[in-house]
């Protein structure tokens, strides 16, 4: 999978891009890591543009299941890559299923603090409700990682952000202990979605 990056680099119509691993997302440690199951996120010009992307063309030959979604950034703050990929989009009413992705690179010195902290939040983010799939995800095993997640609703997002202890928790560890040299938060509306992950379609259940 690291192989294709130049060739997605030079994809006709792209603006940001990213392969990745993905994982349970449970303790963000190499022992989470799912070594079968890639993702690619990426930000185009237009859709014609994203119609066909070569790599995932070429995935497709020996992969045994698929799921995409198209995306609209709902709202989006910090860098990834010193980047703002979703751009800073005006924040608009989304009454639909909404995705999450998290990023952040650690500061090294920090990073066992950080990982001990995971387990819990983790636990209880597997347990709320209205989620539909959560996975890690990274650009490399350690160091560089986030969490995709779906989500039925905005409000069910919200709950687990904002009223779930363990969550709480870790949002102010991380503003007094500096866990991050570098975070992104964003906010997505799911327009559409096709494939199955692990057989079943995330958002019907």
């Amino acid at each position: 999978m690291a192989a294709d990056r130049p060739r997605i680099r030079r994809a006709p119509g792209l603006r940001f891009a990213k392969l990745l691993g993905t994982g349970s997302g449970r303790s963000f440690t190499v022992r989470d890591a799912d070594p079968r199951r890639w993702g690619l996120l990426a930000v185009w010009d237009d859709e014609a543009a994203a119609a066909s992307v070569p790599v995932v063309d070429g995935w497709r030959r020996f992969a045994d299941e698929e799921w995409s979604a198209r995306l609209r950034p709902l709202t989006a703050r910090g860098l990834w890559s010193r980047r703002e990929p979703f751009g800073r989009p005006t924040p608009t009413r989304w009454d639909g299923p909404v995705a999450a992705v998290t990023r952040a690179r650690l500061v090294t010195r920090k990073a066992v603090r950080f990982w001990s902290a995971v387990p819990p939040v983790s636990a209880d983010l597997h347990r709320s409700p209205g989620l539909r799939m959560a996975l890690g995800i990274g650009e490399a095993p350690l160091g560089l990682q986030g969490t995709f997640s779906v989500w039925e609703s905005g409000a069910a997002l919200n709950a687990f952000a904002y009223d779930r202890a363990p969550h709480a928790a870790v949002v102010t560890r991380t503003a007094t202990e500096g866990w991050y040299a570098e975070e992104l938060f964003a906010r997505l509306a799911v327009l559409s979605t096709a494939g199955t992950v692990d057989g079943v379609d995330p958002l019907i259940r």
